[in-house]
């Protein structure tokens, strides 16, 4: 039977509708099956394998046991408000309101979902930069809006500041940032950052911005968009729980904007989820509220697991470009001998027991010709699990 509907603009939009109109599986959950009928290691997807910091874990026991088990505030209970306004003046001297500026969601991917939704309507366009992550595409699609992305090209990874000039024009409603960038690990420079306030405001549009790494840079500083002359008043900061405390699994989330701005987000998010995370909510105003060591010492580590694989994968054969921050690492195949990364990725599991994804999988089929090579490795797990990793990626040097 043929199930019509708006799905279809969603799958289509993160790149999984087949010709024939059918639903084609992730390569993400295809990567994953692939690891564990094999049993290689799994440096496809991008979650940690260890838990985040007792103090979290131990605030989120007590909220259960202390009764925070209904439904919280809408907007997120008055704690977490709290703690993410005191976070942004913390790190970055933003001042934001608590209680009419700051909107607690299901993890990153529904702020996301319910600032799109709300904020374009039929025929908007909505900039993003290529590769993008695929919720991007999906939650666009859903929209009914446009999807324009602009390049992002090996090795550097950086947008050419003429074709965000092209892309980026009077259609565009909203341009959708991700820093630090999921798949490449690049960080935006300040220079690029000063260049994309200076078109929306050129062009009236609204800038979102995905900044669940935040904290998780180590070779260049992070700077939120929001922080720069003339884009406060435009701009929907977004950030989540998930990768800075390990604990993706609680999806906790939430966005900052102005008050007009996440009033018109609410009108549509309270319609997704309505609420979610009762306990977690409070865990993670804890682990806002942390030292500062704990957020350097997070980056470090990251840091050094980045080394360790990079310089695994080199020796293996591969030629690959330095992150800058977050989870993953872009590797190269073609010095192996391979220049499709969707076949090589299918194969490695059987060359060397370990699984990555192919960077094509995040960039539309008619741009994928200079990314065709190109893999992704997380590097977000233990460092035992890393190092054996690498003594078995060894085997393709031999």
């Amino acid at each position: 039977m043929t199930v019509s509907g708006s799905w279809q603009q969603a799958a289509r939009g993160a790149m999984l509708l087949g010709d024939d109109g059918g639903l084609r599986p992730t390569i993400f959950a295809e990567m994953s099956a692939l690891a564990t009928s094999s049993g290689a290691i799994n440096l496809g997807q991008g979650f940690p394998d260890e838990d985040g910091p007792t103090e979290v874990l131990e605030a989120a026991r007590q909220a259960i046991t202390d009764g925070f088990n209904q439904y919280p505030p809408g907007t997120g209970m008055p704690v977490l408000r709290n703690a993410i306004s005191a976070h942004q003046q913390r790190f970055y001297g933003l001042t934001v309101d608590p209680d009419r500026e700051v909107l607690v969601t299901a993890g990153a991917t529904e702020a996301l979902a319910a600032t799109i939704l709300a904020l374009t309507e039929k025929g908007d366009e909505v900039v993003t930069l290529e590769p993008f992550y695929d919720a991007y595409g999906a939650i666009v699609g859903l929209a009914g809006a446009t999807h324009v992305t602009v390049p992002m090209r090996a090795p550097l990874f950086q947008p050419d500041p003429d074709e965000l000039r092209a892309a980026i024009t009077d259609r565009t409603r909203l341009i959708l940032i991700n820093n630090p960038h999921n798949p490449t690990g690049s960080v935006l420079p300040r220079e690029t950052l000063q260049l994309i306030v200076e078109l929306a405001t050129k062009h009236d549009a609204l800038i979102v911005t995905d900044e669940v790494y935040e904290h998780l840079v180590f070779d260049a500083p992070h700077i939120p968009v929001a922080t720069l002359p003339g884009a406060r008043a435009r701009t929907i900061t977004i950030s989540s729980a998930g990768k800075t405390f390990n604990t993706t699994g609680w999806k906790i989330g939430w966005l900052t904007a102005p008050h007009a701005i996440v009033s018109s987000i609410v009108a549509v998010k309270q319609f997704l989820t309505f609420v979610n995370g009762a306990p977690f909510q409070p865990a993670i105003a804890v682990g806002l509220a942390l030292p500062d060591s704990f957020f350097t010492g997070i980056a470090a580590t990251l840091g050094r697991k980045h080394d360790l694989l990079s310089s695994g994968l080199t020796d293996a054969g591969f030629a690959v470009t330095r992150a800058q921050g977050g989870y993953f690492v872009v590797a190269d195949a073609a010095p192996l001998g391979y220049d499709d990364a969707e076949e090589f990725c299918r194969a490695l599991p059987g060359l060397a027991g370990v699984v990555g994804v192919p960077i094509s999988a995040f960039v539309r089929q008619g741009n994928r010709a200079e990314y065709r090579s190109l893999v992704r490795f997380a590097y977000c797990k233990r460092e035992s699990v890393l190092e054996e990793a690498v003594a078995r990626l060894g085997a393709l040097a031999r």
